[in-house]
């Protein structure tokens, strides 16, 4: 079997909506979703892991290796609960990324899910000082929902690439209501976009009334873009091979 889904537990939920936040550009969607997953104390009840994820081992606190794996947390509120799709890869390539896309979705629907969301990063070659949000989806009422203070991601040239963008193009296919919304980041690969992380969750916080409190995430924004900023005076900018329009 290529997807190895192991489950944790199995929780009771009601109307789920799925937040995806893998790496990409900026890694603004990864930052987002695992800033949510801690805040709200999210219980983790699903392991994906794949032999079509990269050819490595990560290294924890402990000093003990790790395969690595994409992982589902969960957390219910009175009405709804969420599900929060998360982890440190991505799969390797295109016909990887539609099998896993789909086994998410097959996953998601065993759950009853009512909708998804996406995120990610529009990589720019200059850090941006306000980093812009753009929204796009699979039909305009659920694109509406999710449109605050974000623009039409028509205006972008160039595809979505990767989960964040496939994911919600196959959730169309089945009829499930998806969008994906992504922030502006400076496209150079050790930079971390915090401030655009933080539009997505400002955005999220009002569509979804998550009552997070973004501050700690705020105070970590100045020292982090300095360390960048620093590092990249000691390297050469982004390398002419870079494509600096990437979406995802």
């Amino acid at each position: 079997m290529v997807w190895k889904i192991t489950k944790i537990g199995n929780p009771k939920l009601k109307n789920p909506i799925l937040i995806s936040g893998l790496p990409g550009v900026g890694n603004v969607g990864k930052i987002a979703l695992d800033f949510m997953v801690d805040k709200l104390k999210a219980k983790k009840f699903i392991e994906i892991s794949s032999y079509e994820f990269p050819h490595c081992v990560f290294i924890n606190e402990k000093n003990i290796v790790e395969l690595p794996t994409i992982e589902l947390f969960y957390k219910n509120f009175k009405n709804h609960s969420l599900i929060f799709l998360g982890g440190d890869v991505q799969p390797l390539d295109e016909r990887a990324c539609y099998e896993f896309c789909d086994t998410v979705l097959d996953v998601f629907k065993g759950y009853k899910g009512k909708e998804i969301v996406t995120l990610g990063g529009i990589a720019l070659e200059k850090i941006p000082k306000k980093p812009e949000v753009f929204c796009t989806g699979t039909d305009q009422k659920t694109i509406k929902k999710y449109s605050f203070k974000s623009k039409n991601a028509n205006e972008l040239v160039g595809p979505i690439i990767g989960v964040s963008g496939l994911l919600t193009g196959l959730a169309k296919r089945r009829n499930i209501p998806a969008v994906t919304i992504l922030a502006e980041s400076f496209g150079h690969p050790n930079y971390l976009g915090i401030k655009g992380a933080r539009r997505l969750l400002d955005l999220l916080n009002k569509t979804l009334k998550l009552k997070i409190n973004t501050d700690e995430l705020k105070g970590e924004i100045e020292d982090i873009e300095n360390e960048i900023k620093d590092k990249l005076t000691k390297t050469k900018t982004i390398s002419q091979h870079s494509d600096t329009s990437y979406i995802g």
